[in-house]
This record gives C-alpha cells, sequence and structure tokens, in this order.
C-alpha cells in the first residue's frame, strides 16, 4: 500500500537535507499517516481509514461525513 492520504491524496515531497557544510543530498518528507477506524455516523458503521494527521483535525473540526463530501469521496467504499 503507498503511503497517500484516502481522504486528502497528500504523498511525500520531494526535499533536500542540507549538512553544516551546506551539501545538500536530497530527501524524501513522507506525510504522517495513521490507520484510523472512525464513526461514520450516516452509514451506521466504522470506516478504517489511511488518513494524515492535518486529515485527522479537519475531521474533528468539521465531521467525516461533510469532509468527505467536500473531498468527493463516497465512504460507502471503504
Amino acid at each position: 500500500m503507498s503511503r497517500v492520504c484516502q481522504l486528502t491524496g497528500k504523498r511525500a515531497n520531494n526535499g533536500m537535507a542540507v549538512s553544516h557544510s551546506h551539501i545538500r543530498t536530497k530527501k524524501l518528507q513522507q506525510v504522517n499517516l495513521q490507520q484510523r477506524r472512525l464513526w461514520w455516523a450516516e452509514g451506521q458503521r466504522w470506516v478504517r481509514l489511511r488518513v494524515s494527521t492535518k486529515a485527522l483535525r479537519t475531521i474533528q473540526k468539521k465531521g467525516l461525513a461533510a469532509f468527505a463530501r467536500e473531498q468527493g469521496i463516497n465512504l460507502a467504499s471503504f
């Protein structure tokens, strides 16, 4: 399974690691993904999702159904 948030689509970012002598090497900045079991009130069931921590904060603020609807995601497929 790839490291992609199932709600927002966030994925790894290419960056540079800069040493003290300013030698730049490529590094991969991964997304902070968490496997979570979230209650979906409209479907009356638990949904297992692999989501980023930023998406979890948004879900706490807006609610799972509203956030998924905003992102254009059908939770019945999970």
